[in-house]
């Protein structure tokens, strides 16, 4: 079958050998496969992205010189099976997986896509295990359901965040950003501010519901709607000025009142801040721009050597968090998210190419005014999204 390989920073078209599926594993037939961030960097960074695996504890990820088919964000049609699958289970339409694959003698799970072990969906076909596999709900097109993945990463961000009434800031509408803001809005977060300063960008912001969109270069994302936010020394202020108020009142316990007010939000905290950009400096720079009681959620994938000033945070007590991936059911749930019409993935969605348009695709992506999210269709004629 035909597989876009890379090797070397090279993505070329290639016969490699058709799949065969093993107990437990699906052959898929690749309707769509979305280009991730996460394959750019593997793509020119792979010894990053394996050097950070293996201090996670994985040590199989590619590296340069690996010959490996990329993508992992795949929908498509069951066309064979292993063995010890269930032939009573009906597969009949399109379908998602996680990008998951048991391989080798011991059985140990790999990520598909970013591995030999485990070759991906920019291919004609793409091995999947069938207990990780679901079928697309609702009638929603394969080429809609391919963004499942990403959606859950999203999705996963979100409920990590734990927003609740907050207001949310998210610095980045790339793809992951925009999904973030779409996910946001889903589960009921009242205002939702995004910033880029790409204004092709900030329009897909809008489209994906973001309340706010805003151009950093011409004003901060945290000044224009504050709640209340506070910094160092307007914090201290009303502390002084509540304890001021409190004392004047004879005989009342202001212990008590203080305590009590600050379990009903009288005291407003920071924003939840997602940084969806993933480069050296933005995370400190972030830090150094928030209110205090802040809580940053780290989203992009920064690859090189970054730093931060634990000071800054220190004195803001800012929250910081990292998030990776998902769960199953949050898998799950992102698809009947957007099958469902709740999340409406149709604007991030800005071109298509075949297997021979996959390197014109990863060159296109580098220009944030062209494109969002781009899918291979392993099927399409186009050389160039």
């Amino acid at each position: 079958m035909r597989a876009v390989v890379c090797q070397d920073g090279d993505l070329t078209v290639r016969e490699v050998a058709d799949p065969e599926p093993g107990p437990g594993q699906l052959v898929l037939e690749v309707a769509a496969c979305g280009i991730c961030g996460s394959d750019l960097h593997a793509r020119h960074h792979a010894d990053a992205v394996a050097d950070a695996a293996a201090a996670a504890g994985y040590r199989h990820l590619m590296r340069p010189a690996d010959a490996v088919v990329l993508g992992h964000e795949f929908s498509g049609t069951v066309v064979g099976r292993g063995p010890g699958t269930r032939r009573s289970a009906r597969w009949d339409g399109p379908v998602v997986a996680l990008p998951l694959l048991r391989a080798g003698a011991d059985g140990a799970v790999h990520p598909t896509g970013l591995t030999t072990a485990a070759p991906g969906g920019y291919a004609e076909r793409v091995l999947v295990q069938e207990a990780v596999t679901l079928p697309v709900p609702n009638g929603l097109p394969a080429s809609r359901a391919a963004l499942t993945e990403p959606m859950a990463v999203a999705l996963h961000a979100v409920r990590r965040a734990e927003v609740g009434k907050r207001t949310a800031v998210v610095i980045g509408s790339g793809p992951i950003g925009l999904g973030v803001v779409a996910m946001l809005k889903a589960r009921g977060v009242r205002t939702v501010v995004a910033s880029d300063y790409s204004p092709a960008r900030r329009a897909l912001a809008s489209a994906m519901g973001a309340d706010v969109v805003v151009d950093p270069a011409v004003e901060s994302p945290f000044e224009v709607r504050t709640d209340g936010w506070h910094d160092g020394p307007s914090l201290l202020a009303t502390a002084m000025t509540s304890m001021e108020r409190l004392r004047a009142v004879p005989r009342l316990p202001w212990h008590h009142v203080m305590k009590v007010a600050e379990r009903a939000g009288a005291f407003p905290v920071g924003p939840v801040v997602f940084e969806c950009v993933g480069v050296p400096g933005v995370i400190d720079s972030v830090v150094a721009a928030v209110p205090v009681e802040t809580r940053v959620v780290v989203v992009g994938v920064c690859m090189g050597d970054d730093t931060i000033r634990p000071s800054v945070a220190i004195n803001k007590e800012v929250d910081l968090r990292f998030v990776l991936g998902y769960t199953p059911a949050e898998f799950r749930d992102a698809l009947h998210l957007v099958a469902d019409g709740r999340v409406d993935v149709e604007a991030l969605v800005t071109g298509t190419v075949g297997l021979d348009g996959v390197a014109a695709a990863f060159d296109a992506l580098g220009d944030p005014e062209r494109h969002a999210k781009i899918l291979v269709d392993p099927r399409s004629p186009a050389t160039a999204p």
